[in-house]
């Protein structure tokens, strides 16, 4: 245990990063509350002076005064005049954090054999953790850092801050969500899709998966059988599955899904209309007409996952659910791809009946989504920061949208691409005898991330000469190099072949 004067120890116990998240303040208040709980610093022994452990940090004096300061006011740590900081007895009465166990010597359960679900044998989502330590990203579902609204993100956390903020969203809520949010997404995002609910049709999800996940538990019996694309959104394909529900696989060409070869024996039919899942082709509004009327022809209910549609588009097309009149439309938006995929904001559109056993059952899930990020959000976008932000990504991704396709007919020009506007991502097919999983794994040895297509088609995974690069997460300067740098990791496979 060190003394007061061992600098040194004390520099080391208390280690900080400049290029941690966290203020210096922080760091030094983590550390040292870190120390007092694994019981480092004993009560008798001082903790170095502010000066001195300031030197030894490498920061200001000020810093570890204001750091030293709150730690008394918290009870860490308390002051005596003219001895210095020591650590509070009262702290250290609570018994000791209890050592870490090993698993030597403990039984061996076999827990694959009581599991009552398959989830780790569903299809594995893209893992790109390190994406912003590559040079070229061209990872879908990821954000820009250099495009993340901060200013007005932190504008919003500082109101939702507030004190009679704070009364308003830290009670529990049970199974109500906060009403300002439901109010700006009924009066501002659901009206650009053409569709006009109540109050009582909208709830909250964590995200687009969390809603499709409550929707399969609520309604999918075992058995149940889902018509959906082919190639599709494949952690909707596994949720589904997991439901005990069969998948149907319908085909799709530049109209979008084939409605005339769903199968009439389907219970469900999950769709992405607005934005085609993988190929990001819209659905023709033939076909979506189409599609109602064969719903109610046959009793479908219908899932739309309305896909990459916050993107502004000079005519979008309405939604499905804009244009269903017999309520068997389940509507399904996410805000991941606008502000941020880490805030886990979606929402379900759904007759009032629906609604209401689907607040009960996430009541048992997770009560609601916190609190907290619904205000802020509800706030984002009362003050008008997520209609700015929509044109503000919308015209930086469309310069990228055709950046790319330049790029690609100059350095890959055999490689097929569907130019589709708006949304994030091209859908790329490859020449005959082309395994884009195995070109993933080379070409991010050279710094490149793609997404091999094969996840995205029902049945065993099998060699894809498809791929899909998304645009949210690469600056428009990198991407001509990025392909340039692709198409040469392509040829040298070619003349390895």
């Amino acid at each position: 245990m060190p003394t007061r004067n061992d600098a040194a120890l004390w520099a080391g116990l208390f280690k900080i990063s400049p290029d941690s998240s966290q203020t210096l303040q922080a760091q030094i208040r983590q550390a040292i509350v870190s120390a007092i709980l694994d019981r480092q610093i004993a009560p008798s022994m001082p903790l170095p002076s502010c000066r001195i452990l300031a030197e030894k940090l490498g920061v200001a004096r000020g810093t570890v005064v204001l750091a030293f300061q709150q730690l008394v006011d918290q009870g860490f740590l308390i002051a005596r005049e003219r001895r210095g900081h020591f650590v509070n007895p009262e702290v250290l009465a609570a018994p000791p954090r209890p050592p870490r166990k090993t698993a030597r010597g403990t039984a061996k359960i076999d827990w694959k054999a009581r599991r009552q679900l398959v989830a780790s044998d569903m299809p594995e989502a893209p893992k790109n953790e390190d994406w912003m330590q590559s040079a070229y990203p061209f990872v879908y579902g990821q954000f820009d850092p250099t495009l993340f609204p901060t200013a007005e993100w932190r504008e919003c956390n500082r109101m939702a801050l507030a004190v009679l903020e704070i009364r308003n969203w830290a009670a529990d809520m049970v199974d109500k969500d906060d009403s300002l949010l439901i109010e700006q997404i009924q009066a501002r995002l659901l009206p650009r899709r053409g569709i006009f609910a109540n109050p009582d049709e909208i709830i909250i999800t964590l995200g687009a998966q969390h809603a499709l996940y409550m929707l399969s538990t609520l309604l999918m019996q075992r058995g149940a059988r889902v018509a959906m694309e082919n190639p599709g959104f494949a952690d909707a394909r596994s949720i589904f599955r997991l439901a005990g529900a069969e998948t149907l696989p319908v085909p799709v060409d530049g109209d979008g899904m084939k409605v005339n070869a769903i199968p009439p024996e389907a219970d469900f039919v999950f769709a992405t209309p607005s934005h085609h899942c993988p190929t990001m082709v819209p659905l023709s509004r033939a076909r979506r007409e189409a599609l109602l009327a064969q719903a109610e022809e046959n009793d479908w209910i219908v899932i739309e996952d309305d896909y990459d549609s916050q993107l502004a588009e000079e005519t979008p097309q309405e939604a499905l659910k804009g244009l269903d009149h017999t309520g068997r439309v389940i509507y399904v938006g996410s805000m991941s791809k606008t502000l941020a995929p880490g805030l886990r904001i979606g929402y379900i559109v759904a007759p009032a009946e629906l609604v209401a056993e689907l607040r009960a059952l996430r009541r048992f899930m997770l009560r609601h989504p916190p609190a907290n990020n619904q205000r802020a959000v509800a706030l984002f976008l009362s003050l008008g920061h997520h209609d700015a932000l929509v044109r503000r990504l919308s015209a930086a991704f469309e310069e990228r949208r055709k950046e790319l396709l330049t790029a690609l007919r100059l350095h890959m020009p055999d490689w097929q691409a569907a130019d589709v506007p708006g949304g994030i991502s091209i859908w790329l097919k490859g020449p005959p005898g082309t395994d884009t999983t195995a070109l993933a794994r080379a070409a991010k040895a050279r710094g490149v991330l793609i997404e091999p297509g094969a996840r995205f088609f029902d049945g065993p995974e099998r060699p894809s000469p498809y791929m899909r690069l998304g645009i949210s997460s690469i600056a428009l300067q990198h991407i001509e190099p990025g392909i340039r740098e692709l198409a040469g990791v392509v040829a040298r496979r070619s003349e390895a072949a």
